[in-house]
């Protein structure tokens, strides 16, 4: 394939602390979980042919601008999940690359800030009339008091942060007690906003959405948690998600949605493409699903630009309709430069 390509000069856009060694053959697979994604995606885009240029970035845009000045690259691709410390900031930075008329990867800034911010999304979707679960937002500072009309079980997470961060057992919540501990958790470790959900109970679907204005819906993806011990709760947990001695221990996997009715696939296809084209996400973006038994579908959240990593969900999804890494890649790349010259 990537003697047929254009050669692009690529910026692979990351944190700082997430530039991968040259050789990883000699770590272990916990030293390279935290760039894995960042190494696939530069090996990958090598592989095609490109002019790769890793450019990390912490709190501060001038090794980007320099960059930009010196490698004149048709696009960025970006891997950037958090600028100062602020999971919400990588907003900033891609409106950054927009005023310097830069070519960029994955979501534009109006869709990451209304897909971040778990309850804002909620607020748009419902009214366009798709089935989101219960919800409030107990900001920082305020009284924590629950309303009556949020029934337990519930499940306390921060509004903004993603990667379940601060998401473990103890998030679903059966008491007041429990309730008001959680929140507080949120408020001072997370250091975030709360929002408290009605937990619904059921089967947790991904579905991966690809493309700016012509949108393609890959299979669904389930993660499957019938390993769990009986008394934790059926929930993607922080470790559940990055814990590789806990998905061993027990037998936490991703795959293929089974058993889904062919009637059921399309109507999770149509309400994907709602739900992209509601908060205005482009580029490539993972929707969160539950299912529950009477086979109502609740929007859980938005996840644009998810974790690309080889063997991750949205990558493996791409494979089960023939596309190959290398070419998901390409594909990303192309969105990024036909959004651009589109203008």
């Amino acid at each position: 394939m990537a003697s047929t390509l254009k050669r692009r000069r690529i910026i692979v856009l990351v944190h700082e602390s997430l530039i991968p060694p040259e050789d990883i053959s000699k770590l272990p697979p916990e030293e390279v979980e935290p760039f894995k994604t960042e190494f696939d995606v530069r090996e990958g885009l090598n592989a095609l042919g490109h002019e790769v240029l890793m450019v990390g970035l912490s709190d501060e845009l001038a090794p980007l601008r320099r960059a930009i000045e010196d490698f004149k690259p048709h696009v960025v691709f970006n891997l950037l999940e958090e600028f100062g410390g602020e999971a919400i900031f990588d907003t900033h930075v891609v409106g950054y690359l927009e005023l310097q008329r830069t070519a960029y990867t994955g979501c534009n800034p109006r869709g990451l800030l209304l897909a971040r911010d778990k309850a804002l999304s909620k607020k748009v979707l419902a009214y366009h009339r798709i089935l989101v679960p219960k919800f409030r937002v107990f900001p920082r500072y305020r009284k924590i008091k629950r309303p009556k009309q949020l029934e337990f079980p519930l499940i306390v997470k921060s509004l903004i942060e993603e990667g379940s961060y601060g998401i473990a057992q103890a998030s679903l919540v059966n008491s007041e007690k429990a309730f008001e501990e959680r929140v507080a958790f949120i408020h001072e470790k997370i250091r975030t906003d709360a929002v408290v959900e009605q937990y619904i109970p059921g089967r947790e679907l991904y579905v991966s959405v690809l493309g700016n204005h012509r949108l393609q819906v890959l299979p669904t993806w389930e993660i499957f948690l019938d390993k769990l011990p009986e008394d934790a709760p059926r929930i993607a947990t922080r470790k559940v998600k990055w814990d590789l001695e806990y998905q061993e221990k027990y037998d936490v996997r991703l795959g293929r949605a089974k058993g889904l009715p062919e009637d059921l696939e399309r109507r999770i296809a149509r309400l994907s493409r709602r739900i992209c084209r509601g908060l205005g996400t482009d580029g490539c973006v993972r929707i969160d699903f539950r299912l529950n038994d009477e086979g109502q579908l609740y929007f859980l959240e938005a996840n644009p630009n998810p974790d690309i990593a080889e063997e991750e969900e949205f990558a493996s999804a791409a494979k089960e309709v023939g596309m190959d890494y290398v070419d998901l890649l390409q594909k990303i790349v192309n969105l990024g430069i036909r959004r651009a010259e589109r203008g």
